[in-house]
């Protein structure tokens, strides 16, 4: 079943994702295996990011080994603080 992520950063700005997607999704090349869907924008006192993954195992594949030990690191201009994360089950998904 899919599996949705909602990640909000207050206070975060473009330059805060554009530089933390370049160190979690290095060489552009797109989505990472397990990842269906990614949006992301300016929100109200912050900047959200939406991804949906195919199965619940696919996105702690992606958080625990990509993710997570990356922003760990810092990433240098990247968001500062961990995101306020609300996941859910995936009901419909129309394309």
């Amino acid at each position: 079943m899919a599996y949705g992520i909602v990640h909000y950063f207050p206070g975060g700005t473009k330059n805060q994702y554009e530089a933390t997607i370049a160190a979690v999704h290095p060489g552009g090349s797109g989505l990472p295996r397990g990842q269906t869907f990614h949006a992301a924008g300016a929100s109200a006192g912050g900047w959200t990011i939406v991804a949906i993954h195919d199965s619940q195992e696919s996105w702690e594949k992606f958080r625990d080994e990509i993710l997570l030990p990356r922003m760990q690191q810092g990433i240098e201009g990247g968001f500062t603080t961990p995101p306020e994360e609300t996941a859910f089950e995936v009901h419909n998904l129309l394309s």
